[in-house]
């Protein structure tokens, strides 16, 4: 199939350019670089540079006779997104809703989206299923709902078949050493403790510690990069054969703790890794956890990277020599 892959530059779209280009499909990036690496394409994906705002530059694109659409285009920052609401409907709404129409006038019928446990806010109940309430309590959460909710419109209108895919925590390094490029300015949990045992900022900020839980600090559910973008392949095959639009949720129903997660580095790394403890931040649930099992029944999916050792082994093999 030929894949055309918005966002493809990134993290986490590099990552799954690399296990679709293994899988033998034909690539095409369509990526701006505004978060997006050039270390990080592939000489043998096809790349456009372009913007999902610009749909003079993103309708040619799709029309190249393309197969299917994974988009990972989206403004991610959960604190941005509320100090700053309107990059945020610009980008992940009008430039998704801008792929959406592009893809109805180039007949393109299947679309791979990643969406985020962000749509849920806090849990009622644990593990997090499918049928849990959505809620979400920021902006970047409301974002990925009311495109699902776009996505759905646009199934039943205009015939577009859709995946959506409700990451939890993504973590992790391609375990090749294949993918390195390293997001700028990271604002999640682990390249933040990265840069600590590399000397790069001065200690970690670990916020609450009276959480209800086995250390007192929150708990998340961390999936390795590796394990999405399996799962997206796995997307593909399922409209494929079945041509049904469905969300499921990727996780490992394991939660890690932020101290775990800083302890278990300073021992892999053998660093010293400072931190503080500072009060709580509005909105943080103590745990969060994932149901992986409607992804592992229809999509023949379930995490096999994603343990703690690997999640910070493959990293530190990309923040290693960074160290000072």
């Amino acid at each position: 199939m030929k894949i055309l892959v918005i966002g493809g530059a990134g993290y986490i779209g590099s990552h799954v350019v690399k296990s679709l280009l293994a899988a033998k499909h034909e690539v095409c990036v369509y990526d701006n670089l505004s978060t997006g690496l050039e270390q990080n394409l592939f000489a043998n994906a096809q790349f456009i540079r372009g913007d999902i705002l610009d749909y003079g530059s993103l309708l040619p694109a799709m029309k190249q006779n393309i197969d299917a659409v994974i988009f990972l285009a989206a403004k991610k920052a959960v604190g941005e997104s509320m100090e700053n609401p309107e990059k945020y409907a610009n980008n992940n709404l009008v430039g998704a809703l801008n792929t959406l129409n592009a893809m109805t006038e180039a007949s393109v019928k299947k679309i791979i989206f990643s969406s985020s446990a962000a749509v849920y806010g806090m849990p009622e109940y644990l593990p997090v299923d499918e049928k849990h309430p959505t809620s979400p309590i920021n902006f970047y959460g409301f974002t990925k709902l009311d495109m699902e909710n776009y996505m759905k419109w646009y199934d039943t209108l205009k015939g577009i078949k859709f995946v959506s895919l409700r990451y939890f925590n993504a973590v992790g390094y391609d375990e090749d050493g294949i993918v390195k490029g390293l997001e700028n300015k990271p604002q999640n949990l682990l390249p933040i403790i990265m840069e600590a045992a590399c000397g790069l900022r001065d200690k970690v900020m670990v916020f609450g510690n009276d959480y209800d839980t086995r250390d007192g600090t929150c708990i998340r559910d961390y999936i390795h990069v590796s394990d999405l973008a399996s799962a997206h392949l796995c997307a593909i095959d399922y409209l494929q054969k079945s041509n049904e639009s469905q969300i499921f949720n990727l996780g490992t129903e394991k939660g890690i703790s932020v101290l775990e997660m800083l302890l278990k580095t300073q021992e892999i790394t053998g660093k010293e890794i400072s931190y503080e403890f500072a009060p709580r931040r509005a909105g943080d649930p103590a745990v969060l956890l994932a149901s992986p099992l409607k992804a592992k029944e229809l999509l023949g999916w379930q995490a096999t990277h994603s343990s703690l050792e690997n999640i910070i082994d493959s990293t530190w093999k990309v923040y290693k020599h960074m160290a000072i």
